[in-house]
C-alpha cells in the first residue's frame, strides 16, 4: 500500500470521487450532504491523499485546515474490494499523523447518522474520536454526527 499526495487531476481520482459522491447522494438528503466535489477539494488549505495497492486506486482521504489549531477530515473512502482489511485505519492514522505534524489541537469530522455510516463511526471511535457538537459552519442535523479527536502534543 502506498499513500501519496494527489493533485486531483487524473480521470481515475475524478471517477473515484464521483463514486463517493454518488454513495452520499444515495443515502443523504441533499441538505445533509457535506462531501466535497473535486473542485472544492482542490481549494487551498486542503491536502488530499490517494492510496494505491500496486497500480490500483483503493482509497483516499483529505485534511482541511479549519484554523491554525484545528483540522477536519474530508472525503475518507476505501473501495468496496478492500473494506474490512484495515485500510481505513491506515488512511486515518496517516491523516492523524499529518494533523499532529501541523500542530493541530483537535481533528474534527462530520459523517452521517444513518446505518450506512456505522462502519465509519466505529472506525473513528476506535481511533479515539468522541462525539461533539457541530463545528464551523455546520448546523445541527439529524442526518449528521460530529466527532473530534483531542490531539496530545
Amino acid at each position: 500500500m502506498k499513500i501519496k499526495l494527489d493533485n486531483l487531476k487524473s480521470d481515475e481520482i475524478a471517477q473515484f470521487l464521483e463514486a463517493h459522491l454518488d454513495d452520499m447522494r444515495s443515502v443523504s438528503p441533499p441538505d445533509s450532504k457535506h462531501a466535497l466535489d473535486i473542485d472544492a477539494l482542490r481549494s487551498p488549505g486542503i491536502t488530499f491523499w490517494s492510496v494505491y495497492e500496486g497500480q490500483k486506486l483503493v482509497g483516499c482521504g483529505a485534511l482541511k485546515e479549519i484554523d491554525s489549531l484545528n483540522g477536519e477530515i474530508k472525503s475518507m473512502r476505501v473501495c468496496d474490494s478492500v473494506r474490512g482489511t484495515g485500510l481505513g485505519s491506515k488512511i486515518l492514522t496517516h491523516i492523524i499523523d499529518a494533523a499532529k505534524g501541523r500542530g493541530y489541537v483537535t481533528l474534527k469530522l462530520e459523517t452521517g447518522s444513518m446505518r450506512f455510516f456505522e462502519p465509519a463511526r466505529k472506525l473513528y471511535l476506535k481511533h479515539g474520536f468522541n462525539y461533539c457538537p457541530p463545528f464551523g459552519t455546520y448546523q445541527p442535523d439529524p442526518n449528521s454526527v460530529f466527532m473530534e479527536l483531542q490531539i496530545i502534543q
